[in-house]
């Protein structure tokens, strides 16, 4: 009882405003050309930049993707019409990411689970985004190199703004007024008071606030950001890259498995004068994916203990990048060493072959001696 008072909310009747946003992100292809993308879906490209309104480092590096604001769309969702706002960023590495911005207003933590996934006139909202995934893919075909048949993977996340509390309220205190609920928003779990106190303090136990009036909570699936208006782009900016980064790392994750299988089968059967194919294609996969795995790295240059350092830490702790990047990394290091096997064994072919040329060499000067005496 005790355990279920400490988390107890303290009114679960607070309405919010703010917006639902829906980040979907998808592998176009292997790679993109260098050649600069003028337009999407009619609407004029440019580079992201960030505008930060906290202290941050002097120089800041960042990965600046090609970015477009689609034309608002107005949908029904829930039985009343809402108008939408779309985006969409392209990234070097093959993937494109697109967000949707949905508002709300006078709305509960609990009404707000049902915004996970809602309906868009009758349709999935994965449906939707999905059919207009396509028609950008369809129109960055020439910017991309080995583009996937079909972009049926996709990585999403949802983030729920809630644009600022009373004056009276620091975030702090409120999200431990209100554990029970934001535990339950970000688990789409619909009874809160069902929780257990431990998933309730794993769900919530990420976040960071610089101001008394903000704060980002941080879940596997989710994220619940308190924050005003103007300060949102580059909060889900960074999310937008934690989420690419999971996608292409999975993306990277299947292709070393392939690769690796083949090499495994092409070493068991072919023979010292078929494995040139094999080394080869072994040297090339490592090249690419070394190569790859820098661009994934670049597109998110983080220096000193800052803000959206915090918000991008406690996002890729969520998606275990780390645990992602050191299975490739491994899977990287048994393609070297299949690499070095192979180039050993043709070294030692070639060096067999050489010694067997000199003793038939000497054995023929032996025969000449004998037969010129």
């Amino acid at each position: 009882m005790q355990a279920e008072d400490s988390y107890a909310q303290k009114d679960a009747r607070t309405v919010y405003k703010g917006e639902v946003v829906y980040v979907y992100a998808y592998d176009l292809a292997y790679d993109m050309k260098d050649t600069p993308i003028s337009h999407i879906l009619g609407q004029a490209t440019s580079q992201y930049s960030m505008g930060p309104n906290k202290r941050s480092p002097k120089q800041m590096m960042f990965y600046r993707p090609q970015t477009v604001t689609l034309a608002p769309d107005t949908l029904r969702i829930r039985g009343r019409d809402v108008q939408i706002a779309r985006s969409v960023k392209v990234f070097s590495v093959g993937a494109v990411s697109i967000v949707l911005r949905v508002p709300f207003e006078n709305l509960t933590l609990r009404e707000l689970v049902d915004y996970h996934e809602p309906e868009i006139d009758q349709i999935a909202l994965k449906n939707y985004i999905n059919d207009l995934a396509i028609r950008i893919s369809d129109e960055l075909q020439p910017y991309c190199i080995r583009p996937n048949p079909q972009i049926d993977r996709d990585e999403t996340y949802t983030v729920f703004c809630l644009h600022g509390l009373s004056d009276s309220v620091r975030t702090e205190q409120w999200l431990s007024d209100n554990k029970s609920l934001v535990a339950a928003l970000l688990t789409e779990e619909t009874s809160a008071d069902d929780l257990s106190a431990q998933q309730i303090e794993e769900s919530t136990s990420q976040f960071v606030s610089y101001y008394n009036n903000d704060m980002v909570v941080v879940d596997w699936d989710a994220a619940v950001v308190v924050a005003p208006p103007e300060n949102l782009d580059d909060i889900l900016h960074v999310m937008e890259l934690a989420n690419v980064q999971l996608l292409e790392l999975g993306a990277y994750d299947r292709l070393l498995d392939a690769s690796l299988e083949r090499a495994y089968r092409d070493l068991a059967k072919r023979k010292y004068f078929g494995r040139k194919t094999v080394n080869k294609y072994l040297r090339e996969i490592r090249i690419d994916m070394a190569r790859l795995s820098d661009e994934l790295i670049n597109t998110t240059k983080f220096f000193g203990d800052w803000y959206l350092a915090d918000i991008y830490k406690s996002v890729s702790l969520r998606f275990h990048l780390d645990e992602w990047d050191s299975v490739i990394n491994d899977k990287l290091k048994t393609l070297d060493e299949l690499y070095g096997l192979l180039q050993q064994d043709t070294i030692n072919f070639w060096m067999v072959l050489l010694e067997a040329t000199i003793v038939l060499l000497f054995v023929i000067d032996l025969i000449l001696i004998f037969y010129m005496k």
